[in-house]
């Protein structure tokens, strides 16, 4: 590499402005909208032009503006409100418990916050592989980055200790542009950390922070980056460093670019490289959340690290660690879930293996649904599974499926016994509600709605609106995004190369007055972008009806690779040409935070139609309720626990079709889309009174507003998930880590015992006690069953008797597992339960009797379970 020196020219911000640098190095501007206008309003050419960027936007203003400013009484005061309204956020102390650990080693000079000054450690570190936080930062490629963005931010308002650790992807995600044949094409724009909402970690020293972690022959270098979201601090690691050579300074370039070679070496640094960078910052987390299997390797190298520390081996360091990770999932499908051949594994953690005392076979059979299955693949989501304390999907219908998915691992265990939960995502209220809303609903709710959306009573407040302000709100919302939309039409079609004719014609796209439709999402087969078109002349008289017109605005990314995805949008944009549908059809290029908070605040309904179950959450339909809007979706994700009869549609019942059925799903699910628009949506929303509201379509929206709102916040998450996830972790750590790790080595032997002790358990004789069958309601059916322990003691196990009613074919449907108690010990070893079925309900029953491993205080996820045969 050639020999060069570097250095940064930073712009003379006078004293008065000081605490626009202050404000500019902080995130909290993006879920502020006062602190938004702020920057807008210094110059709203230069702000759009710097990708809403406030530290670009201050390095590159004129000095005599900056001068300019500093004189200007209207902006020192709107400066002053913002900036004590910031300090005012971060010294409040929400959690009285929230702390973090001594961070003496290392300084940034130049953040704005310290989540490090309070007295206690911290408890969550937070891990992802992507972070939708700002348009300015484009690290996340859709609704997973934008759901960790916004999980630091309710973490942030809820004073809960937290720390983030991802990536600093310096080319980050593609931005999009279509051709003039309605194709999408990539490009990459270069992350400048130097002039984003960033800073560089530094020792007390001043230089650099960096770690290492092992490649094959050679070592991955790394430096860390701050970034402030509000009280909560991102730590972004970044192999833009000189000890890296040209190949290893690209595996910091793309965010999902290459190979699986390149893949397992992102993940590699994400995990293993995380940990080593809270370790080098001195940050001691007590809990670790994997937000999907990417960080997976983050498990390995945290017991490592507990090995080394305290003297111990493998098996008593993992045991500990475990019971401090969460481990949760946005994956629908199987394919979903990054894979890795053996010999991927083995050229980059063999040698890592060998040298925490396991063996290689070992390791990979941590990582397989079948551990003994040679021919399958190492699976991140199932090595993630299986070293965490909790394992989670994103809504109630995701754990059933995560659950079926996860089923290989135990298939002993019935699917709705496997232990994956659900906490259902929640979007950030004050991030995704326009500020013509909230100034609106500040009116009529009071600031409590910003402190404590999962209020019900606070959202009540909604009724005391009247319905010709609200509707006021949404024509002028309707007419921004119209005008938005109008603007992007333009500079895509200029971009083109289009004729001064056709550009002056995106002044005629869409109408600021009619039903506007939105649609907006990564543009995977599986979402149905395309549904909408299903029947072209049925569509078009929908959008062209002469007194009730419709229109329908599209946006979305298809990888890179998905050549499907692309001829869906190419679909959309040659529909948008047809002189017929021009002024009803338009598509936003370069899907992005940006134009997401256009689209959902403007529009009047959210359309989603993703083939069910394959939806794991969806987090846009959320987004548009606190800004006024319906849904109509099909019922997956969310919005099975979502839909009201009175605040959405529905299409369908929730049908699921297999992969033969998918066409003639495609069929019904599109002919109920179009009925529900032409009988209910688009009479509600054009019956209008004298005064020209449609007040039938806004108590829909007040009731939308009132119902959904208080659930599909993710403040209602975050305290989920540390309610039921990070406090218990918390506690199961310390308890198994107390006294030099003694509860943990119990659980180790023990784990090893039944391990090896459970497959030569026997049930030997089951029977019913009792001369009949046929049991009265209300009473209760004895069972009694003897059993060969092998090696195990009864106090070690359960026997339980599964019972349940049977389906179709024959097996015990949703069963239970009763008690049988320790009745008598056999002279040959073997032992004697009884116990009865307490019988509740009329009808057949069935049922078998199992035996599980059972210790008090340990949760025994994915161990086996022997049953009578």
């Amino acid at each position: 590499m050639k020999k060069i020196h570097l250095f940064n020219v930073v712009p003379v911000v006078p004293p008065q402005l000081r605490p626009l640098e202050v404000l500019a190095r902080n995130l909290y501007w993006t879920w502020n909208p006062e602190a938004y206008n702020l920057f807008s309003r210094i110059n709203r050419e230069l702000w759009l032009k710097s990708g809403q960027n406030p530290v670009m936007l201050l390095s590159k203003l004129p000095q005599s503006l900056l001068e300019d400013l500093a004189v200007d009484a209207g902006f020192l005061t709107h400066l002053s409100e913002v900036h004590g309204d910031f300090l005012r956020y971060m010294a409040e102390h929400k959690n009285t418990n929230s702390g973090s650990t001594n961070h003496a080693d290392f300084v940034d000079e130049t953040a704005t916050s310290d989540p490090f000054s309070k007295t206690k450690d911290i408890l969550v570190a937070y891990f992802s592989a992507e972070f939708g936080l700002a348009k300015c930062l484009p690290i996340y490629s859709g609704g997973l980055g934008v759901l960790s963005g916004d999980h630091l931010k309710a973490a942030s308002d809820l004073d809960l200790p937290l720390v983030g650790v991802g990536l600093l992807y310096r080319k980050g995600y593609f931005q999009q542009y279509i051709n003039n044949d309605g194709w999408q094409q990539e490009r990459y724009d270069v992350v400048d950390p130097y002039n984003t909402p960033m800073s560089l970690v530094r020792n007390k020293n001043g230089a650099p922070v960096k770690i290492a972690i092992d490649l094959p022959e050679r070592k991955l270098h790394a430096q860390i980056w701050r970034v402030d979201v509000g009280r909560i601090a991102l730590f972004l690691l970044d192999t833009r460093v000189r000890e890296n050579n040209q190949e290893d300074q690209r595996i910091g370039s793309y965010l999902y670019g290459g190979g699986k070679e390149m893949r397992i070496k992102q993940e590699l640094l994400l995990g293993i490289g995380g940990v080593k960078a809270l370790k080098a910052m001195n940050i001691n987390p007590k809990v670790y959340h994997m937000n999907e299997g990417h960080s997976a390797f983050m498990a390995l190298e945290r017991i490592r690290n507990t090995m080394s520390e305290n003297n111990l081996d493998f098996p008593v360091a993992q045991a500990a660690c475990s019971r401090g990770n969460v481990f949760t999932t946005h994956t629908p499908v199987p394919a979903g879930f990054d894979l890795f051949s053996h010999d991927l594994i083995q050229k980059y953690l063999g040698q890592y293996t060998e040298e925490l005392g396991v063996s290689f076979e070992s390791f990979l059979r941590s990582g397989r649904g079948n551990p003994y299955s040679d021919e399958e693949p190492f699976n991140m989501a199932v090595y993630a599974a299986r070293n965490s304390n909790f394992v989670n999907g994103v809504s109630k219908l995701h754990g059933e499926v995560s659950r079926r998915i996860f089923h290989s691992i135990t298939p002993d265990v019935p699917v709705h016994e496997i232990p994956i939960e659900s906490i259902t995502n929640g979007v950030h209220h004050t991030t995704w509600t326009h500020a013509e809303m909230w100034h609106l609903l500040n009116r009529y709710l009071g600031p409590k709605w910003i402190e404590n959306p999962d209020d019900e009573d606070i959202w009540k407040g909604i009724f005391n609106i009247p319905d010709a302000e609200l509707w006021r709100v949404k024509d002028r919302l309707r007419a921004q995004l119209v005008a938005y939309t109008r603007r992007r039409v333009e500079a895509a079609l200029e971009s083109r190369g289009a004729s001064p004719k056709e550009i002056e014609s995106a002044n005629e796209v869409m109408d600021p007055e009619i039903l506007t439709i939105g649609f907006a999402r990564r543009f995977a087969t599986y979402k149905r972008a395309a549904l909408v078109f299903s029947d072209l002349a049925r569509l078009k008289k929908i959008l062209c009806h002469p007194t009730r017109p419709v229109q329908i605005l599209f946006a979305g990314k298809a990888h890179p690779k998905d050549d499907l995805g692309k001829k869906i949008i190419q679909q959309i944009i040659h529909a948008s040409q047809d002189p017929e549908l021009r002024r009803r059809i338009a598509f936003l290029e370069n899907y992005d935070l940006g134009v997401a908070r256009h689209l959902i605040s403007g529009v009047d309904l959210w359309l989603n139609n993703p083939r069910r179950p394959l939806e794991a959450s969806g987090t846009s339909g959320m987004k548009v309720v606190f800004n006024g809007g319906l849904n109509l979706s099909v019922l997956d994700g969310w919005w099975c626990e979502g839909f009201r009869p009175d605040c959405g549609w529905a299409i369908g019942s929730g049908e699921t079709y297999s992969e033969e059925e998918k066409d003639y799903g495609d069929s019904v699910e599109s002919e109920a889309a179009y009925h529900i628009l032409e009988q209910e949506i688009v009479p509600l929303f054009y019956e209008r009174d004298t005064a020209d509201i449609p007040r039938a379509w806004i108590r829909r929206v007040k009731n939308s507003m009132a119902e959904l709102c208080p659930q599909f916040n993710n403040h209602r998450m975050v305290k989920e998930y540390n309610q039921l996830y990070y406090e218990k972790s918390t506690e199961d750590f310390a308890r198994l880590s107390a006294d030099g790790f003694a509860k943990s080595r119990e659980e180790a032997e023990w784990l090893e015992r039944v391990y090896k002790n459970m497959e030569k358990v026997y049930i030997k004789r089951v029977e019913i006690i009792g001369e009949s069958v046929d049991i009265s309601v209300g009473g209760a059916l004895s069972v009694e069953a003897e059993v060969d322990l092998a090696h195990l003691s009864p106090e070690e196990i359960r026997v339980e008797a599964y019972t349940g009613g049977l389906d179709e074919e024959g097996e015990i449907e949703d069963g239970r597992g009763f008690r049988l108690d320790l009745n008598e010990e056999k002279t040959d070893g073997g032992y004697v339960f009884r116990g009865a079925i307490p019988c509740r309900d009329s009808g057949q029953h069935a049922f078998r009797v199992r035996v599980r491993p059972y210790r008090e205080g340990i949760r025994t996820l994915f161990a086996p379970v022997r049953w009578e045969n």
